[in-house]
């Protein structure tokens, strides 16, 4: 390799990955304070900063309210910083609960609302999001039909046939391929029951999928759960199935909750040992996948920004000082003792909270580093 291309692939892989992540995240970042920002407002509260991104400012404006919006150096995060809140995470001060237009000073419904606004600004853009894409794209057609059966599979050892056809699985009804691939995520080694067409007679059968690990496209492998069945997609029908509002809108909160049970179900095997943690993505892994995303085009790139939304929507909630879910524990707990927690426990719960999310990024992103390590050396 050259001096010059030695010179031109970091350039090009910031550019590529580096940029594509930014705008994400911006985008996601923008959104779900804007969330806290408009119910704040609609709750009477002042606001005096509105930050995208952390550190020193780059450029901003006063708005006629008096809020500081600004842009800063840092890209990961932002805040909404309200009269009374002792710093960007929005600890109260000690007086915030006496100070008119404060956050404390607000009702406990109306506080709880303005941190719920987050994250459910997060989960509406991607319904949106999803929802757009359903009206505009539509859905592309694909039967429920099995077109191979490996060897080793199974599949083969329950008694599946090329040519049958997935009715059900566990009950539910299936439309689509896709669907028996999404029924299988993280369902690990749990007996699975289909009912099958075959010749239009319906037959039961009971499988217990094999966990195996494939590539990820990033110099490791994913654990999946997978019965041996194939599907020849170039058989299928190429028009693509145009649905009405109503439909796109219900369909879009079912692949929002479907996410959502996912990423629930995935961290709940964490915990359990059933899976491995290795497999969470940090910053570095998140950019690779937005740049993957943005060189197949715009649709799959915003459909990514609908994805990670719905993530950082969710991950907020969860009851971590320092996130919504802590300040939601924090008001729940308020509301039934009648008094609010007082400012020295809330203190020593943020920084818990702040040394969990440190401990966190830095294990997230030792994955990607190994990643990377796996992906120049092998494993």
């Amino acid at each position: 390799m050259n001096m010059l291309s030695i010179l031109q692939a970091p350039v090009f892989g910031i550019l590529f990955y580096g940029l594509p992540y930014i705008v994400a995240l911006l985008v996601i970042i923008f959104i779900h304070e804007f969330g806290h920002f408009y119910v704040g407002r609609l709750c009477g509260v002042t606001i005096e900063t509105f930050s995208v991104g952390f550190g020193k400012e780059i450029f901003g404006f006063n708005d006629r309210h008096g809020t500081r919006w600004k842009f800063c150096w840092i890209p990961l995060g932002g805040y909404v910083r309200f009269k009374g809140d002792a710093n960007a995470a929005s600890l109260p001060s000690s007086d915030a609960a006496h100070i008119p237009g404060s956050l404390q000073a607000a009702k406990i419904w109306q506080r709880m609302a303005i941190v719920a606004a987050g994250p459910i600004a997060n989960f509406l853009l991607a319904i949106f999001i999803f929802t757009s894409a359903f009206m505009w794209f539509g859905i592309q057609v694909n039967e429920p039909r099995v077109d191979g059966v490996t060897d080793d599979g199974a599949a083969k050892v329950a008694g599946l046939m090329a040519g049958d056809y997935i009715r059900t699985v566990d009950g539910k009804t299936i439309t689509s391929f896709v669907q028996i691939q999404e029924s299988m995520i993280l369902r690990g080694e749990e007996p699975v029951a289909l009912t099958v067409e075959r010749g239009g007679e319906m037959m039961n059968f009971t499988i217990v999928p094999r966990i195996k690990e494939i590539p990820d496209g990033f110099g490791s492998t994913v654990r999946t759960s997978l019965i041996g069945i194939s599907h020849e997609y170039s058989k299928d029908p190429k028009e693509t199935k145009r649905v009405s509002f109503p439909t796109a809108v219900s369909m879009a909160v079912d692949r929002t909750v479907f996410v959502c049970k996912t990423t629930l179900r995935y961290i709940g095997k964490i915990i359990l040992g059933t899976e491995r943690a290795n497999q969470l993505n940090g910053p570095i892994g998140t950019a690779k996948a937005a740049g993957d995303t943005a060189s197949m085009g715009v649709w799959p790139f915003i459909t990514f920004i609908a994805l990670i939304s719905v993530s950082i929507g969710l991950v907020n909630l969860f009851p971590i000082p320092m996130l919504d879910g802590g300040h939601l524990v924090f008001y729940l707990i308020e509301a039934l003792l009648g008094k609010p927690v007082s400012p020295v426990a809330q203190e020593w719960s943020f920084r818990i909270g702040l040394s969990m999310i440190l401990m966190l990024m830095v294990f997230v992103s030792f994955n990607d580093v190994g990643r990377i390590v796996a992906m120049k050396f092998g494993s």
